[in-house]
């Protein structure tokens, strides 16, 4: 297990845009490593929407419902302070979040934590906090914008986003608090199997992108409708064999996506545990 000092594997699922898959990314992200044996706790600081909680609620019923015995990991909604002045609440927020990631961290080996779409000092803490960050972003230009602005004519990159300047600043904190450093994913999400001229004007902005402010570009999980109508019943893609649920190859298509979302994050352990089931296999 990535067990060093007592101290969890931090997953960040963040960004500062609503729908661009960070709650179903972070779900199967969830389950793949329950299914490998590893102890996962959940942190939504998104407790007005509370989606990543609401997927795992929806998870519980349908486990119940159905007598099935689906992993489901401990969750936590921590709510920003709403207590005295600005100050105040920056300090409650610190100690509430610093106290919980102290209580989490002796008793799991990853702890994922899903961010708002919005920026909070709740947000900043966790990605402070990060080892991996996994910043999905849907295949347009609106949401390449959260990482930076394209020049009109040329579709160049023009100057950085505050999202990417907030990331910077986490990287910054965290170097100096424990010397750790925080690798950063971009996933390019919900993208088409058509090919498109802006497309490809995305995916070459991004390659430019990440050589500028360092980090990853992988590809994420399609624009597939199961993801949609997994939500309700709180089921991924690694699930469906356990299930009732009917596959089809659309859905066979996706977990190879999810297998190679999986590998490409490189979490720790993971690539080893997969080796040892392939050699089993053969």
């Amino acid at each position: 297990m990535p067990k060093d000092n007592n101290k969890a594997h931090v997953i960040v699922v963040g960004n500062e845009k609503g729908g661009s898959g960070k709650s179903t990314t972070a779900m199967h992200v969830i389950v793949s490593l329950l299914r490998k044996g590893f102890k996962i706790s959940v942190i939504d600081l998104d407790s007005r929407q509370k989606s990543l909680a609401r997927y795992l609620e929806n998870r519980l019923k349908y486990s119940e419902k159905n007598e099935l015995d689906l992993a489901i990991p401990d969750v936590y909604v921590l709510s920003r302070s709403l207590n005295g002045d600005v100050d105040n609440m920056m300090y409650e927020d610190t100690k509430n979040f610093s106290e919980l990631m102290e209580e989490l961290h002796e008793g799991s080996d990853f702890i994922l934590i899903d961010c708002p779409g919005s920026d909070s000092n709740l947000s900043r803490l966790a990605h402070a906090s990060a080892d991996t960050l996994i910043t999905p972003i849907n295949d347009s230009f609106v949401d390449l914008d959260l990482l930076a602005s394209v020049d009109q004519d040329t579709y160049k990159v023009d100057k950085l986003s505050l999202y990417s300047e907030m990331v910077w600043d986490a990287r910054k904190h965290r170097a100096a608090t424990d010397r750790g450093t925080i690798d950063w994913v971009v996933m390019r999400n919900r993208t088409s199997a058509l090919d498109a001229k802006n497309k490809r004007r995305v995916n070459a902005a991004l390659k430019e992108l990440q050589k500028r402010i360092s980090f990853r570009y992988i590809q994420g999980l399609g624009e597939r409708v199961i993801y949609r109508e997994l939500f309700p019943k709180g089921l991924t893609l690694v699930d469906l064999r356990d299930t009732k649920e009917k596959m089809t190859m659309s859905h066979v298509a996706a977990r190879q996506e999810l297998r190679r979302l999986m590998g490409d994050l490189d979490l720790p352990e993971w690539d080893e545990i997969e080796q040892n089931k392939q050699s089993k296999a053969s």
